[in-house]
């Protein structure tokens, strides 16, 4: 699959200021304030910036952290992990696979049957209900 590239004005343009702020900046959203984190309907959650569908809701769950939390993506290609050293920790950067948005870190703490838990800001997903 090739990348999604646009300038930093193109996704300026497309994003509103909380969701350019996480994805390309790789900013985070304060817990307990994202749309999706205390969310329960059923279908598929995509990235923002290009649609890619990332995680089911049949893989979310309440870590009691105030994110949205995923034990498995949907693909794991569609997920894209780097290694991630900011501010003095050692985590584990996820990434969408077709545009490189920040979408949130991993972690191993996630329940069976991975024992991980995908950390993911609201403001770098769009939703979409299941018909």
């Amino acid at each position: 699959m090739s990348k999604l590239v646009k300038t930093d004005d193109e996704w300026k343009s497309l994003l509103d200021q909380e969701s350019y702020r996480v994805t390309r900046e790789s900013g985070t959203e304060k817990p307990f304030t994202g749309k999706y984190w205390d969310f329960n309907d059923k279908g598929s959650y995509k990235c923002v910036c290009c649609g890619q569908h990332l995680f089911a809701s049949d893989s979310k769950f309440d870590a009691g952290c105030g994110w949205p939390s995923f034990f498995i993506p949907k693909e794991d290609s569609f997920i894209d992990e780097v290694e991630d050293y900011s501010f003095g920790m050692r985590r584990t950067e996820v990434r969408c696979s077709k545009c490189d948005a920040h979408l949130g870190h991993v972690f191993n703490d996630g329940p069976e049957p991975t024992g991980l838990r995908y950390c993911i800001n609201s403001a770098s997903l769009n939703f979409e209900q299941d018909n």
